[in-house]
């Protein structure tokens, strides 16, 4: 049975259970973490995998045996990740560049839907740049949006100043240029969750179908194990930054699953509780075991 989990205290929590349970599991190490994400997904070449979120609704979407297990690996606010290098400001979007890593990236699958949803952005009228293609197979970019030359990178592009805006988490260039579009970002951040009633969710755990069947008993151990690990861990606030069971991830799923169709990330609408179902056909457990 093998893992990928980017988190040193949640992989050791998951092995050591899923030994327990009777599997023999084995921690592969692909960093950064996405990398696996498109073996998982199209070849089911690890059993238990941390996904991006939209890459789960993404794969569901295009029919590729993958489960959702309801843990948060990554949870983070995102409004800020939208950044310049000049004056302009979030007003300015509509007919300006802006680079994102791949069209499925959930950082920016969450702040496009931030620009529709509060400052009635029309996407289409942006001049939008990729630089990298989809980890599910399938999966393309709308005809409105465009690649960037092979080889090119949105942090070197951005601060070049071929692109005005770049939508950007973990690659954000050290640069004191920089500054975020949108004045006040983390307090704009925070309304918007309590606005909502939780914080945007970025990576989950994924399962595959045959993992399901085989080691069920151990996935469902890994399970318990990590959440213990996350609620132990969890801060105090008005929502959790790293929730776990359907009923503490129903929330930003079902969000991410809104904004991904709007912006034709997904072909196809993915409701949450066939997230739900998938993964509980699979276990041969009922929701409530998995926090439902």
């Amino acid at each position: 049975m093998k893992l990928v989990l980017g988190r040193d205290d949640l992989a050791a929590a998951a092995l050591s259970a899923a030994r327990e349970a009777g599997a023999e599991p084995e921690r592969v190490g692909i960093k950064p973490v996405h990398k696996a994400s498109r073996g998982f997904v199209n070849a089911s070449d690890v059993d238990l995998c941390e996904l991006a979120i939209v890459t789960v609704l993404q794969a569901v979407a295009h029919g590729k045996p993958v489960l959702l297990l309801p843990v948060t690996t990554l949870g983070r606010h995102q409004h800020q990740t939208l950044v310049t290098l000049g004056r302009l400001s979030v007003a300015d979007v509509e007919g300006h560049s802006v680079g994102v890593r791949a069209w499925s990236q959930t950082t920016g699958v969450w702040m496009r839907g931030f620009l529709t949803e509060q400052y009635g952005v029309d996407l289409r009228k942006v001049d939008w740049t990729t630089y990298e293609g989809h980890h599910v197979d399938g999966a393309e970019d709308p005809a409105w949006v465009k690649r960037a030359p092979e080889g090119t990178k949105l942090p070197a592009d951005f601060l070049a100043g071929k692109v005005d805006f770049g939508i950007m988490g973990n690659e954000l260039p050290a640069d004191d240029r920089v500054r975020t579009a949108i004045d006040n970002a983390h307090e704009v951040a925070e309304q918007w969750s309590r606005d909502q009633g939780f914080i945007p969710v970025n990576h989950v755990v994924g399962v595959s179908k045959a993992a399901a069947a085989e080691h069920g008993a151990a996935v469902l151990a890994a399970y318990d194990a990590m959440r213990a690990v996350l609620t132990a861990k969890e801060e105090g606030g008005p929502f959790p930054l790293h929730p776990t069971g359907f009923e503490g991830l129903r929330g930003a799923f079902t969000k991410a699953a809104d904004y991904a169709l709007e912006q034709e990330v997904i072909p196809r609408a993915v409701d949450y509780d066939e997230l739900v179902e998938r993964t509980c056909a699979a276990l041969g457990v009922t929701p409530s075991r998995l926090g439902g």
